[in-house]
């Protein structure tokens, strides 16, 4: 098999977890700038091709939007793949080093805090729900 069609295949599948789990994918800088300009809370993740993505970062971020309180807009970026799309997400990601998968949480375009890669990478989906759940009790409103 040729390996550029194996990654598009990659691609496409963790495209379509995010997707489906209802975040809105940033593909652009412009895309970004417009989603950091929306008032309220944001969470961003980070996607990206790994197994640590696949296997925790995404189950996490379909499964931990389903609570009491959950942030008012949620998008992606993905790493390795729309590169200024996340460039610039990055750049509102004051403080933190560039990490994907990683899940940043912003109030008003301003970020809060982030889970990075060392905090997804070795846990399972369940301990990385429990930990954004935590950030949205800290942060969010209840819906």
């Amino acid at each position: 098999m040729d390996f550029n069609l194996f990654m598009n295949d990659v691609v496409d599948v963790a495209r379509s977890d995010i997707k489906e789990a209802g975040y809105e994918e940033l593909y652009t800088k412009e895309d970004v700038d417009a989603a950091m300009s929306r008032t309220g809370t944001t969470l961003v993740m980070v996607n990206s091709v790994c197994g640590c993505a696949g296997g925790v970062a995404r189950p996490a971020a379909a499964n931990a939007i389903h609570y009491d309180k959950r942030p008012d807009h949620l998008v992606t970026v993905f790493a390795g793949q729309d590169k200024d799309a996340t460039e610039k997400a990055r750049e509102y990601f004051e403080g933190f080093p560039p990490s994907s998968p990683s899940f940043a949480f912003l109030r008003d375009g301003k970020i809060v805090t982030m889970l990075e890669r060392h905090d997804i990478e070795g846990f399972t989906a369940v301990d990385v729900v429990g930990k954004l759940q935590k950030v949205f009790d800290e942060h969010c409103e209840e819906i």
